[in-house]
């Protein structure tokens, strides 16, 4: 016998007993029940997830914006494109993505020489911010982020700021060798689940060269405003990497300890 349409439509959603944890958790729990099936409301939900997931990976980035922001705040800014030549292959081959377009490393390294000349001094820090697989939270906090972070290393000689394309995590251990740089931190867009498409990761490496491993650095993740804050991101950042150059060492070797403020640059708030 056919359910009556009225009695369909007045079909109350059932609330699960236990949903007052999704104030603790942007996961998918506690979604309720009409009938036999989820609620209307979260399968819709859910394919809005799916597709600013979609979107997180596929969507460019819009270099020329991120780089005006950067240059608005003062920042030099160069740009750089892996070996993959467009975002089919950048996802069909990981090993492009790790390796520097001919061109582009013909561009950071002129860049290096002509920062040796007119500086005369050695870089501390290379800074590459990297689409990876997520341009929504390049776009959203890679500016704001190094915002915060920039006057928390007032001690290091920073290297331009390099914006990579098509880029994987182990590009910026290429860019920070032809800089001669002592350490790579890497802003990059990370991989989007459903629950959230715009968070950043943050991975730094010491003495980078071609052929480190993941092993050998160390990152902080989840960057974002609904996630790890970006001035307490920033912060942590500012102290893993006073951390790594103290130690001259980086990832899984490196003994840190978050909570230990010797190692930490004094937040902004702190005066």
């Amino acid at each position: 016998m056919k359910t009556p349409p009225d009695e369909v439509r007045n079909k109350a959603v059932v609330s699960d007993s236990w949903g007052e944890l999704r104030r603790f958790t942007d996961a998918r729990l506690a979604l309720g029940r009409s009938g036999t099936s989820l609620p209307t409301r979260e399968v819709l939900a859910f394919d809005l997830a799916h597709a600013q997931a979609r979107d997180a990976v596929h969507l460019p980035l819009d270099v020329a914006a991120l780089i005006a922001s950067l240059n608005a705040d003062g920042c030099q800014v160069l740009q750089a494109h892996s070996r993959a030549s467009e975002r089919r292959a950048y996802l069909a081959r990981p090993d492009w993505g790790r390796r520097l377009a001919a061109e582009s490393a013909a561009i950071i390294a002129e860049a290096a020489d002509k920062f040796e000349r007119e500086k005369n001094v050695a870089i501390d820090i290379a800074i590459v911010i990297s689409d990876g697989l997520s341009s929504t939270a390049v776009h959203r906090h890679a500016a704001p982020l190094l915002a915060e972070l920039h006057p928390l290393l007032p001690d290091f000689v920073l290297a331009p700021i390099v914006v990579a394309t098509q880029a994987r995590v182990a590009l910026a251990d290429e860019i920070g060798e032809l800089f001669g740089a002592r350490l790579t931190i890497c802003i990059i867009g990370e991989r989007p689940g459903l629950s959230a498409a715009d968070s950043l990761g943050a991975y730094l490496t010491h003495a980078p060269k071609i052929g480190r491993n993941d092993g050998e650095r160390n990152c902080i993740s989840n960057i974002r405003p609904a996630g790890f804050p970006l001035r307490a991101a920033a912060s942590e950042i500012a102290a893993l990497a006073h951390a790594i150059l103290d130690k001259k060492i980086s990832g899984v070797a490196l003994r840190f300890d978050p909570n230990d403020r010797s190692l930490s640059w004094p937040s902004k708030s702190a005066g």
